[in-house]
């Protein structure tokens, strides 16, 4: 479904910042997703060379460890990138990395070299690969983000983000070209942390991040996860953020192709599923988000999650126990 985005006289005011209750969606949102990151290659690259993780029907990542380079995606301005900087592409867009600004410029694949603890001029140090998340909000989450997002080591608020990048040259440097789990762990906490803050910057804002900066509905979200077992009729989620039925549903539908009732039925699963595996049972699980019937709760549950509760619950033990040191 797709929605054509125009301003109405009766659209909610924009909020000017994220508030603390706006942090607490979009963390809860983003962590809720069950990510996967895999590094495809690691190492450093001098000379004209040419890097590339399109064509694979995947979400990327390319990481700047050292030296500079430059980004190029057909239609648009070639984007230099520095030690630290950070390209993630939530779809799989055209695109390469070379050494040089023009595009035009010559350029192949060459192997890529183990990383040096002193990179002479001229070298960059990459770390390439590919990254997945799943779950009820995956759509909603991906469809909020550009094809491509370039997070910068001179933002101040990437500025934590810097121990995670210095760990990951020492881990590569350790590794050679040979990817660890240690660096998938790395950089999947890269991607985390690069997608909160994207989601907070007004630059990076689009589907579902600006219906949050609309006045009253953080506070109605996060009103929602700390009661999910309320009704929340669509009326009384109106009346909450000052607007009639009618605008209400247009303004949830532009912002992440959901309806409201979509979307809530999506946030009470999810947070049912967070209890059960957790260790609470199916009932308490199921009433903790307002079911008293199981057989209602089975339904919608199944409908969101792909399986019966008492089957995920299953397969999500299981699968901790062959985690688990000893098993």
């Amino acid at each position: 479904m797709s929605f054509v985005r125009q301003r109405h006289a009766t659209d909610a005011p924009v909020e000017p910042a994220f508030d603390a209750q706006a942090d607490r969606v979009v963390d809860w949102l983003l962590g809720s997703l069950e990510w996967d990151a895999t590094l495809f290659h690691v190492g450093q690259y001098c000379g004209r060379w040419r890097a590339s993780t399109a064509g694979r029907a995947r979400a990327s990542f390319h990481l700047i460890l050292e030296g500079r380079c430059w980004l190029h995606m057909p239609g648009r301005a070639s984007v230099q990138l520095a030690p630290r900087d950070g390209v993630f592409l939530m779809r799989d867009v055209p695109h390469f990395l070379s050494p040089y600004a023009d595009a035009g410029i010559d350029c192949a694949p060459r192997a890529m070299q183990p990383l040096s603890t002193t990179p002479a001029i001229g070298e960059t140090g990459l770390a390439c690969g590919f990254f997945s998340f799943d779950g009820p909000f995956r759509d909603v989450v991906a469809n909020a983000f550009p094809d491509c997002l370039v997070l910068r080591a001179d933002d101040l608020a990437m500025a934590s983000a810097a121990t995670l990048f210095d760990l990951m040259r020492s881990e590569a440097q350790r590794a050679g070209t040979e990817p660890s789990v240690a660096m998938d762990r790395l950089a999947g906490l890269l991607f985390f942390y690069g997608l909160r803050h994207a989601a907070h910057s007004e630059l990076h804002a689009q589907g579902f991040w600006t219906l949050l900066r609309k006045r009253g509905f953080a506070q109605l979200l996060a009103d929602i996860l700390q009661s999910p077992e309320n009704e929340w009729s669509v009326a009384e989620m109106a009346d909450r953020v000052h607007l009639s039925r009618t605008a209400f549903f247009r303004q949830f539908g532009e912002a992440c192709d959901q309806s409201p009732q979509q979307f809530l039925l999506a946030l009470r699963m999810q947070l049912a599923a967070r209890r059960m595996a957790q260790g609470e049972s199916i009932a308490q699980a199921a009433q903790a988000v307002g079911y008293s019937s199981y057989a209602a709760f089975s339904r919608a549950f199944k409908r969101v999650m792909g399986e019966q509760p008492g089957a995920w619950q299953r397969t999500r033990t299981n699968r901790h126990r062959s985690e688990t040191p000893g098993h």
